[in-house]
């Protein structure tokens, strides 16, 4: 796009990087990132915008440890950000007459406007008809995503130039499209092109090996048409595509527990319903959402899940895979692949009930193999000094999150495990049913010692740490084996998850709380 000569003022560069941020998640990382070079910026202080204050004041590392040598926190983070906001222009603000980036080298925003494209001559406007086939609407530009400044005056006035010049072709397409809706309502037309509605009366076209392939990771709301929304890791979520049959319905306003994102679990699509998902040659991974609450809580819903054609959930009942109502359940499958035609198809089939499903995501995937889950006890993402990206808590029940960090010692991450869930609560991590998994879990005693203020010591937390009836630590005293804010890491090998497909973890109080920092779970297949 050609860019404009016109000044941008400060206002506008304010509206456009809050935008951004809301796009990415408020609460995640990343956008706390965007804030805090946001506001140095407009506070007339881009010179302190560099590797050491934003890892000292935006991430909370020490003023005086900090070594740039050994953490490459900013570094790793200011990557991820310009990543994001690539992804997101290319994206959901493709249309956005001002855009924001961070260029390599530097930790200061720059800001470009640009001009609205305008249809070629020689290309044809795009015409959207509706269901009856009449035209409804003509495209002659793209139009500004929701929030961004309109263009300067003489973009405006390039604007409707080009509208009367391409008005004469419109009519002459617009002929052409009702003749044509008219030869298909009297001839009829191949199945591979005829729409079908859904429940909503919205038309839904099945997908072929000709569509363009999905761009991945692929996050997508069952049952969802509005705008995208960010997670608490700053993934976006896009409205409901790539599916034929089925019906929308929104579910009520009611908590929902094991997830840290309930907008996830906020609609359905059900009934028999098939995604057909155009991917690019290659391994995949799938993951499955489901909530059920009291309105689709009658006996026997059961319904089956298949992958390309293959059955992978038989007699599925989703109350009896969450443990109960307004449960989030998540299942994973590894090794997913495209057919030879270049579409994966997730079907969903009435046994003894219909169907009913709220998310799916297609990842990138590791042959034979799941991707790693790390979890950290805090509200926003977190990448390690090693690159590894940890998710805010998620898939717990009960037990309370704290937001007051402290320093602590043995990590090469101070602030990774600065946190923690305490409490008497459970886990219940989704797994690939086929393989075995490493589970590493981070304590640190914030409360009892002398450094704490919380007084006691040895014998005032002990607890014990089960996964599925397995009991993994008893009698456990996280300060007689490390003291006061100092990281202990257990690991264990060769745990199988549960026929739902789980590590179902319990930390169980003997002496006052349980409590944990960092849950890791690594796939053992080669």
């Amino acid at each position: 796009m050609p860019e404009s000569s016109g000044v941008i003022s400060v206002e506008e560069e304010r509206v456009e990087l809050e935008a951004v941020a809301e796009a990415i998640g408020r609460s995640s990382r990343l956008a706390h990132l965007l804030n805090y070079i946001g506001e140095r910026y407009f506070a007339g202080q881009s010179d302190q915008l560099t590797e050491y204050t934003i890892a000292t004041e935006a991430f909370g590392r020490s003023k005086t440890t900090f070594d740039a040598t050994e953490d490459a926190i900013a570094r790793v983070e200011a990557h991820r950000l310009r990543k994001r906001l690539k992804e997101f222009y290319e994206g959901p603000g493709k249309h956005h007459l001002l855009q924001v980036s961070i260029p390599p080298g530097t930790y200061v925003p720059t800001f470009t406007r640009r001009l609205v494209e305008l249809a070629s001559p020689s290309s044809a406007p795009h015409i959207a008809s509706d269901w009856s086939g009449a035209p409804s609407s003509l495209s002659v530009a793209q139009v500004p995503y929701p929030g961004a400044r309109q263009p300067a005056p003489a973009a405006s006035k390039l604007i409707r130039r080009g509208t009367w010049l391409l008005a004469g072709l419109a009519l002459a397409l617009v002929a052409a499209a009702i003749t044509l809706a008219i030869v298909v309502r009297y001839h009829g037309a191949s199945p591979a092109a005829t729409a079908t509605r859904s429940a909503t009366g919205a038309p839904s076209v099945p997908q072929s090996a000709a569509s363009p392939a999905a761009q991945v990771p692929l996050r997508l709301l069952a049952g969802y048409s509005g705008a995208p929304q960010s997670d608490s890791a700053g993934q976006v979520w896009s409205a409901d595509q790539y599916v034929h049959g089925g019906g929308s319905w929104r579910r009520p306003d009611v908590a929902i527990a094991r997830t840290s994102d309930p907008f996830i679990f906020q609609h359905w699509r059900t009934g028999d319903s098939d995604y057909d998902i155009p991917l690019r040659p290659g391994v995949y991974e799938l993951h499955l959402y489901f909530v059920t609450s009291e309105r689709s809580s009658e006996s026997f819903r059961t319904f089956t899940v298949k992958i390309n054609g293959e059955v992978v959930l038989t007699g599925f009942d989703i109350n009896s895979d969450a443990l109960g109502e307004n449960i989030a359940d998540e299942r994973i499958f590894r090794d997913v692949s495209p057919a030879a035609d270049g579409v994966l198809q997730v079907s969903l089939a009435t046994e003894r009930g219909a169907p009913q499903i709220n998310a799916l995501e297609v990842l990138p995937g590791m042959a034979h193999k799941q991707l790693p889950i790390r979890l950290v006890m805090q509200r926003t993402s977190f990448t390690d000094h090693n690159g590894e990206f940890w998710r805010p808590d998620d898939y717990y029940m009960n037990g309370r999150q704290s937001d007051q960090r402290q320093e602590i010692a043995g990590s090469p991450d101070p602030d990774l495990f600065s946190t923690e869930r305490y409490g008497h609560f459970t886990y219940a991590i989704p797994a690939d049913t086929r393989d075995r998994y490493t589970l590493i879990l981070h304590f640190v005693e914030f409360y009892f010692g002398a450094p704490t203020g919380g007084g006691g010591g040895v014998g005032n937390r002990v607890f014990r740490v089960i996964c599925n009836g397995e009991t993994l630590l008893d009698n456990f005293d996280i300060y007689k084996e490390a003291g006061s804010l100092h990281v202990l890491t257990k690991t264990f090998y060769h745990l199988k998850p549960s026929a739902q497909g789980k590590l179902n973890i319990t930390f169980e109080p003997i002496v006052n709380n349980a409590t944990v920092s960092g849950i890791e779970v690594l796939d053992e297949s080669e």
